[in-house]
């Protein structure tokens, strides 16, 4: 499975340009701009499985450096400000990364 299978690629490709400049990064308008969250939870669990690199049913600090990557190959990586804010926006339990629940719950609140 893909992101284009779940996400239009011209969405995506607009949602990762729109965030180019450093710290410009907002994952609302982010997951707004790529259709993320307008999709079902199930889509969404399915997202977030492809952005688990490691499957370990988390997305640490390591990955989300590098979430534009994973839609886009050869986007920017995403500032330590900017992924010290995706983590909290969704770490309801601080245990420091995003765990599946969260991350769905992060998009499509």
């Amino acid at each position: 499975m893909s992101l284009t299978s779940i996400l239009a690629a011209q969405d995506i490709e607009n949602a990762v340009r729109d965030c180019q400049a450093p710290d410009s990064f907002c994952y609302k308008k982010f997951f707004a701009q790529c259709g993320l969250s307008a999709k079902t939870p199930e889509e969404v669990q399915n997202v977030f499985r492809i952005l688990d690199e490691d499957n370990s049913g988390f997305l640490e600090e390591s990955e989300l450096k590098f979430f534009l990557q994973r839609f886009v190959p050869g986007a920017r990586t995403l500032t330590e400000a900017e992924t010290k804010n995706f983590i909290s926006a969704a770490d309801d339990d601080s245990d420091g990364r995003i765990g599946v629940e969260e991350f769905q719950m992060m998009v499509l609140s």
